[in-house]
C-alpha cells in the first residue's frame, strides 16, 4: 500500500522534536519527498522555536483545515492552540491537554484516510501517560481498541522486537507467554510480507543468562522453546532460543534481520549501540503505519540546535520504501 500522506503529531512542546523537524524541512530530501506532510500542533509554538533556535526555514507554514487542502513540498499544519508563555521550559503536566488534543485529532483523521502514515513526536511518560500506560505503543492501541500490538524497532539491516515493552524488569518473567511469543512473531512476519515484500529471518532470544536457570521452573523449557517449536512447524526462518550475551556478535546477526527478545533493554541496547539513531519505532498490528523517531524529548539539548535528526530522516525514507 503506497502512502501519500504523513500526519505528524508534534508531541511534547518542550522537546527537541521541533528542531529535528526543522532540519528535515531544510533538507533536499524534504523537497524531493512526494508525500503530503501535515503537522498536527501549534503554529505559534513552532514559530517561537524557530526564533530561539535561530533557524531560517525556506518556506512558511501553511495552515489548513482539511487534509484535502494539503500540498506536496509544503509544510501544512492543522493548528492546535497551545497557551505557552515560555518558548522552552521544564516538562510538566501542563502540556498534557494540548498533546491529548493533538493525538485525538490525528487518530480521528487517520481512521478515515487510507494511504496515510502517522508519526508522533516524543512525549514524557511520567507527565503525559502518568503511569496509566507503559508507553505510546499501548496508549494509541487502547485509543483505537487494538489488543495485539507489537513494538518493532526497525533498521533495514536488523530490527528488534521486545516481547514486553517499557515494563519494569521485576515483572518481565510473569509476562512471558507462549501465546504472546507466537502472536508477535506472526504479526512481524505479516508486516514484512505486506509492507516490505520480504520474508524475515527471525531469531528468538531466551530470558535467562545463557538460557539457563538455577530455578526448577525454566522459562526457556516451559514457554520459549515450545513456542519456537510451534512456529517452526508452521513457518520457515525461525530459530532459537539464543543466549542474549553473545547473540549480537557480527557472525550471528548477519544471519538474521529480526531479533525477538524478552524485554526492552535486552534488544534495544545492542541495536542502538550498532546503529545509533538510524532506527525507528514502529507499532505493528494497527490499521495504519505508526512511527515514532527513536529518541525522547531530550531536555538537556533544548534550544541548543545540536540534536541529531537521523531518526526523522530514517522515518521518511522508510515510508518512501513501503510497497
Amino acid at each position: 500500500m503506497k502512502i501519500n500522506k504523513i500526519l505528524i503529531i508534534l508531541g511534547e512542546p518542550n522537546s527537541t522534536f521541533s528542531e529535528i523537524l526543522f532540519k528535515y524541512f531544510n533538507s533536499k530530501e524534504f523537497f524531493n519527498n512526494k508525500k503530503k506532510i501535515i503537522l498536527i500542533g501549534s503554529k505559534s509554538l513552532l514559530q517561537k522555536h524557530l526564533k530561539i533556535l535561530k533557524i531560517n526555514l525556506k518556506f512558511k507554514f501553511r495552515i489548513i483545515n482539511h487534509l484535502k487542502e494539503a500540498n506536496v513540498r509544503e509544510v501544512n499544519i492543522i493548528n492546535i492552540n497551545y497557551n505557552n508563555k515560555k518558548k522552552f521550559s521544564k516538562i510538566s503536566s501542563n502540556s498534557s491537554k494540548y498533546i491529548t488534543n493533538c493525538f485525538n485529532l490525528a487518530l480521528s483523521l487517520i481512521r478515515n484516510n487510507e494511504k496515510t502514515a502517522l508519526i508522533n513526536g516524543p512525549i514524557s511518560k511520567k507527565h503525559f501517560l502518568k503511569k496509566k500506560y507503559l508507553g505510546i505503543t499501548e496508549y494509541i492501541s487502547k485509543k483505537i481498541k487494538v489488543k495485539n500490538q507489537v513494538m518493532l524497532i526497525y533498521n533495514d539491516k536488523l530490527a528488534v522486537s521486545p516481547l514486553t515493552t517499557h515494563l519494569p524488569i521485576k515483572y518481565v518473567n510473569k509476562e512471558i507467554k507462549k501465546k504472546k511469543i507466537i502472536k508477535n512473531v506472526i504479526e512481524i512476519r505479516k508486516f514484512y510480507k505486506n509492507f516490505l515484500n520480504k520474508k524475515p529471518k527471525i531469531a528468538i532470544l531466551g530470558l535467562n543468562p545463557h538460557c539457563e536457570t538455577i530455578d526448577k521452573f525454566s522459562e526457556e523449557k516451559k514457554i520459549i522453546i515450545p513456542a519456537i517449536n510451534y512456529l517452526k512447524k508452521n513457518y520457515t526462518n525461525i530459530s532459537g532460543p539464543f543466549p542474549a550475551d553473545t547473540f549480537f556478535l557480527k557472525k550471528n546477526i548477519i544471519k538474521y534481520n529480526v531479533v525477538v527478545g524478552m524485554y526492552h533493554d535486552q534488544v534495544l541496547t545492542p541495536l542502538k549501540t550498532l546503529y545509533n539513531f538510524n532506527a525507528i519505532n514502529l507499532t505493528l498490528g494497527l490499521p495504519f503505519i505508526r512511527i515514532s523517531p527513536d529518541h525522547g524529548p531530550n531536555e538537556k539539548m533544548l534550544g541548543k540546535n545540536i540534536s541529531d535528526p537521523s531518526s526523522i530522516f530514517y522515518a521518511m525514507r522508510f515510508i518512501n520504501k513501503i510497497k
